[in-house]
């Protein structure tokens, strides 16, 4: 673990907060394991839910793991990284495919450790379960669509109307009711009084 050269990434949400915090944190627990700390990656007002294109600090993270300048990403908690498992996970993927761990501070993960390897696998086993559901869904609602007919699953186009309903509506406008109160005294919509209404004259 000894002189691992390490890229902090510290990222806060406004521009009224602050980095430090997340800072100090992290340059402690890097030199508490003697880790080299090569430099912070910093996004300031950045949404955890922007793309890699809007976070140039961690556009730039990426990259310097990539180019393997840096052993170690250490970060303040899992939330600064992405909003989501399945982003984690994948950013996870990268780090690992670079030869590159993972700490973060709030979640004590560290991924340097053969506990924090098993907990990485773990998020693997739990992501991969949140994509199969995923996929569960999507096939139910598309064997749901197909059974009604239409790719959304909703039916196409309008439901023709009870003929006994069709009677009511057209007695109403006979007597000179307007279309809106047809409608209203039907229980239909206003563009299926107006389609009638046509039909009629």
């Amino acid at each position: 673990m000894d002189g691992k050269r390490v890229g902090l990434y510290l990222r806060v949400s406004t521009d009224d907060q602050t980095v430090e915090n997340q800072r100090q944190a992290l340059v402690e627990a890097a030199e508490h394991r003697k880790w080299r700390i090569v430099e912070a990656f910093v996004d300031n007002g950045i949404s955890g839910a922007k793309g890699r294109e809007k976070r140039l600090g961690f556009d730039r993270l990426l990259k310097a793991v990539v180019r393997r300048e840096i052993d170690v990403v250490a970060a303040w908690s899992v939330d600064r990284l992405g909003r989501s498992l399945q982003h984690l996970v994948g950013f996870l993927e990268e780090l690992d495919g670079a030869g590159c761990d993972l700490y973060l501070h709030q979640q004590a993960l560290d991924t340097t450790t053969p506990a924090g390897r098993a907990m990485f696998q773990m998020l693997g086993v739990f992501s991969e379960f949140e994509r199969s559901i995923i996929r569960s869904r999507v096939k139910a609602g598309m064997a749901r669509a197909r059974k009604c007919g239409t790719k959304s699953g909703k039916p196409i186009g309008q439901q023709p109307l009870a003929r006994h309903k069709v009677e009511q509506i057209r007695a109403e406008l006979a007597r000179g009711t307007g279309i809106i109160k047809t409608a209203r005294l039907c229980g239909t919509g206003v563009s299926a009084v107006q389609r009638i209404k046509r039909e009629m004259t």
